[in-house]
């Protein structure tokens, strides 16, 4: 009990120097600051998620004699909030069923399923890229305005045009940047507890994670309202964009699904990945693919049509 104390305040610290790095300036804080839920993370799969969040509150009540009230509490909804959270929700099981084989492995626990965990994911990303944005402003207006006066610090003030199409599209972008460090910070928290021998649930298939139905209905909803305009237009485009984003993931499992009997499969998926990382604008037809997933069952329709892979020999 003193050991998990101990360790999940050392992570809490850990966390919370990280998210104050960015006060300096420097290049490397900006890595520091992505990743600073990450101990929190390691420390609430390996050990205890409310102790996680509970050493990161307390480790983070030094902000506030540093930095003020309002910087803890940026700490704890983007970084203690969804490291706790998204660190119980992964070790969540409950006794599966007689005659159920859980999908995570032969154990007889049947855990919460890593879908659901994304689709937790996206709403933690977008609200965490709320609580950001409502530190500038607590009205659309405002923190456009803001966001403008930052963007002109950096620009050259005579491109307008190009300050204003940056102002537009940064709550969208801030939701990106969010959903995507969240989303690899499990993953690397995940990976370290799993090595060390502390991860208390089996490793998922990712490649057979799959949203909620529902989540489809919140997409179509969050895009309708997005066009609005005003604050409930920023909250709806910045929920949208975090969603569709989880289905940028779907589609990545679909297309690992879908590629299995292709020769030189890594290559393909290598060159895939590539394109999304250099050019962006890729990562629309994964989200294509993601959507056109969750609405005619591919993976599942292949592999009931498809043989099971090739097993390579010793």
């Amino acid at each position: 009990m003193i050991l998990t104390a101990l360790i999940t305040l050392a992570a809490g610290s850990a966390s919370a120097l990280m998210f104050a790095s960015l006060i300096s300036g420097a290049a490397i804080s900006l890595l520091l600051f992505y990743l600073a839920p990450l101990p929190l993370m390691v420390a609430a799969l390996g050990w205890s998620a409310a102790g996680a969040a509970l050493g990161g509150l307390i480790a983070g009540t030094a902000l506030v004699a540093l930095f003020g009230l309002s910087y803890f509490a940026t700490f704890v909804f983007t970084v203690v909030l969804p490291a706790g959270w998204l660190g119980h929700l992964a070790l969540l099981g409950r006794p599966a069923p007689l005659g159920v084989s859980p999908a995570g492995g032969p154990t007889s626990i049947e855990w919460y399923p890593i879908g659901r965990v994304i689709a937790w994911t996206a709403g933690l990303a977008a609200l965490t890229t709320m609580a950001a944005l409502f530190t500038l402003g607590t009205d659309s207006e405002s923190i456009n305005a803001e966001l403008r006066r930052g963007l002109l610090r950096i620009m050259n003030p005579s491109d307008n045009a190009r300050v204003d199409a940056l102002v537009r599209i940064a709550p969208a972008a801030a939701a990106i940047v969010a959903m995507m460090t969240l989303t690899l910070n499990l993953w690397l928290a995940g990976k370290v507890t799993a090595m060390s021998g502390r991860l208390q649930r089996p490793w998922p298939d990712l490649n057979a994670a799959a949203l909620p139905p529902m989540t489809l209905a919140a997409l179509s909803l969050a895009i309708g309202l997005s066009f609005l305009g005003g604050l409930l237009g920023m909250i709806a485009q910045t929920a949208s964009t975090a969603l569709m984003m989880a289905y940028a993931l779907n589609g990545l499992a679909t297309l690992h699904t879908l590629t299995r009997a292709i020769r030189h499969r890594g290559v393909w998926l290598s060159s895939c990945y590539a394109l999304v990382m250099v050019l962006g604008w890729p990562v629309l037809l994964i989200v294509a693919l993601g959507l056109a997933d969750a609405i005619f069952n591919l993976r599942q329709r292949y592999l009931q049509r498809a043989p099971p892979p090739p097993v390579a020999l010793p």
